[in-house]
């Protein structure tokens, strides 16, 4: 694997992905966020501030549960683009005429100051990531200490039944290539996270029509592989899609990864000179305190 990106993501695609117009949370996502929420009940520190990321495509139904779980706790919600964001807004704020409002804590549509969540949501992000590393780091960031990340993705396994079908017809993979769960966990641990825990489930979705299949699919994501066909496919291959995915039992296999981890108080680097920011000069001499 690459140290910058995985190997089979184009950042160019990526980018165009994330500048795509905002519609409603894909199901499967829906159903991901809220097997993930249910593992929150292993988890007992009640945050005061937390962070939803990127909830659009993540699952804004979610939304609804964590607040329900975290009713005394601010929140955060971040979304990369303009649009989406608003659409997040809209969708998730409450009307002015309801009393809940009135008592509820704030809110903000922006990201996290660092450190300034106790938990970190993010719901099928990674595995659409150009850099998954910069983005771990920068949860990590916003983390305060002793806080913790909650996040699923796509695995390896996901979609074995297309790609063995493109394999068969000498096509280029159907998507780019999902990490799996063990690297996930180098990743968090390499990004200063502690105790990741990682687990995985798979999920299959039946189709009732070849048309339906690739609806959903286009819903979830793009193919980010590098080397995927580098123009627009015509009627005829389309239609030979259909007819081959016509051939096989139309189900799809999803591996989903779940993980956690913390975030620990920070260890300083004990050398004959060490040299330190103000903010980890401030955040020893507190912790010293406490």
């Amino acid at each position: 694997m690459s140290t910058q990106r995985p190997p089979t993501i184009d950042p160019q695609a990526a980018q165009r992905w994330q500048k795509m117009p905002a519609g409603p949370s894909p199901w499967l996502h829906e159903e991901v966020a809220r097997r993930m929420e249910e593992r929150l009940e292993w988890i007992k520190l009640q945050p005061k501030n937390w962070a939803h990321w990127e909830p659009v495509r993540g699952g804004l139904q979610a939304h609804g549960l964590l607040s329900r779980r975290y009713p005394d706790a601010g929140c955060f919600v971040t979304e990369t683009q303009a649009a989406r964001a608003a659409y997040a807004a809209k969708t998730i704020t409450t009307s002015w005429w309801n009393p809940a409002r009135w008592t509820a804590k704030p809110t903000r549509f922006e990201t996290p100051a660092n450190g300034a969540v106790q938990m970190l949501w993010a719901n099928m992000a990674l595995h659409m990531a150009a850099d998954p590393q910069a983005l771990i780091a920068q949860w990590h960031r916003a983390l305060a200490v002793d806080g913790f990340v909650m996040f699923s993705c796509l695995g390896p396994d996901t979609l074995k039944e297309l790609r063995g079908l493109y394999q068969a017809l000498g096509w280029p993979a159907p998507s780019h290539e999902f990490t799996d769960m063990h690297d996930w966990g180098d990743m968090l641990a390499g990004a200063g996270f502690a105790e990741p825990v990682m687990d995985m489930e798979r999920i299959t979705l039946t189709f009732e029509t070849p048309q339906r299949l690739l609806e959903e699919l286009r819903g979830l994501g793009r193919n980010l592989q590098p080397q995927r066909f580098a123009g627009l496919r015509g009627r005829q291959w389309r239609d030979q899609l259909h007819q081959a995915l016509s051939g096989i039992p139309l189900h799809l296999t999803f591996e989903v990864i779940y993980g956690h981890a913390f975030k620990p108080k920070p260890r300083l680097d004990m050398r004959p000179e060490t040299v330190l920011s103000l903010e980890q000069m401030r955040e020893t001499l507190s912790q010293r305190k406490s």
